[in-house]
């Protein structure tokens, strides 16, 4: 008993991952798959926050 709900929960999200229209970017989805670099568009972090969570970076990251 129970799982009623569950299960319908898990068609409708099946139901919109099937129907739903996806606008991929299969460039950047090969560029993943091959391990190629991306380009991020992010905001620029001012210096103070890097200051503070610098201590927090992996080393081993560029």
């Amino acid at each position: 008993m129970g799982r009623g709900r569950a299960k319908a929960k898990q068609t409708k999200v099946a139901r919109d991952l099937k129907y739903r229209t996806h606008e991929t970017d299969l460039s950047a989805l090969a560029a993943e798959l091959h391990g190629e670099p991306t380009t991020r568009t992010e905001d620029p972090v001012e210096p103070e926050v890097l200051e503070k969570w610098s201590d927090y970076a992996d080393p081993h990251r560029d």
